[in-house]
């Protein structure tokens, strides 16, 4: 990948609550995969969704942006010699750091257990934005794996993001924590819509009521900018499989292992939906 990538120089950054920043020089589609709780899912959701995306043609990216619980690198039984904390710190290069990953999707991985990255400093705030400026570009999709919650790194990687992609459970604690996590990036970031995939649905048509529930709590208390109400899409239900905790526990892409089975399908369509969302290339 040395050939395309380019060194950029960092951009200041926005506060992290602050509205989505537009990533210059780029046609990436940018989603942030975030959730209100830990638990639910998410990189399991964001590492098959990429291979899903990559079986239909995409350039796909994925990018571990849950800095310092980094744990993609176990879902894709991936054994990095290169991370982000390595390029942040200057002792590896960008091209270094980007790995494929099973399923074909290229992914950049970040280290565990870096009490540095807790917190957001403008360090971390300007070496992401260089991150995803010098890379976007080389794709047509790139995830951003977020960390749970509404901690000031979560929300400053979401804003990044053109579209975010709520990963949540049927579990009330994960629905509690989802409203939480969309009520803050729809006030501090001018978000007017945003988009929710039920993981670990029990029946058939839960994730669409569940979506109907949360979105009548946004209409009563969640006022947007520009007076309209904030509009939750259901993008669908991924429902409780045995396999997905199979694929899991041997640390494989369901898709790969399973692909025939239910989740593997609730994936699949995910990512038709997900590409429905994107524009029309480019012609040369």
């Amino acid at each position: 990948m040395s050939d395309v990538l380019s060194p950029l120089h960092p951009t200041k950054a926005n506060t992290p609550g602050g509205e989505p920043r537009t990533i210059r020089t780029s046609n990436a589609h940018i989603i942030a995969v975030t959730s209100g709780k830990g638990g639910v899912g998410k990189t399991f959701v964001s590492a098959n969704l990429a291979a899903a995306l990559t079986r239909l043609g995409l350039r796909v990216l994925v990018l571990d942006a849950d800095l310092g619980l980094a744990n993609l690198d176990v879902v894709l039984n991936l054994y990095p010699k290169v991370t982000l904390h390595d390029v942040f710190t200057g002792k590896a290069s960008l091209q270094d750091a980007v790995v494929t990953a099973p399923g074909g999707f290229h992914v950049l991985l970040a280290g565990s257990g870096m009490v540095e990255y807790s917190r957001l400093t403008p360090e971390v705030r300007n070496q992401l934005i260089h991150v995803i400026d010098t890379l976007a570009p080389n794709y047509d999709v790139v995830l951003l794996d977020t960390g749970a919650g509404i901690s000031d790194v979560v929300l400053f990687s979401v804003s990044l993001a053109k579209e975010v992609l709520i990963v949540a459970t049927p579990e009330p604690t994960s629905l509690t924590d989802a409203y939480a996590a969309i009520k803050v990036l729809a006030t501090q970031q001018k978000r007017q819509n945003m988009r929710l995939v039920i993981n670990q649905a029990i029946r058939p048509g839960d994730g669409r009521a569940i979506t109907g529930q949360l979105q009548q709590v946004l209409n009563r208390f969640v006022n947007t900018e520009s007076g309209l109400p904030m509009r939750l899409i259901h993008m669908g239900d991924i429902p409780a499989d045995k396999a997905v905790r199979d694929a899991v526990m041997r640390r494989q892409l369901l898709l790969q292992a399973t692909p025939g089975c239910a989740a593997s399908l609730a994936v699949a369509q995910l990512a038709s939906r997900i590409k429905s969302m994107l524009p029309a290339p480019q012609p040369e």
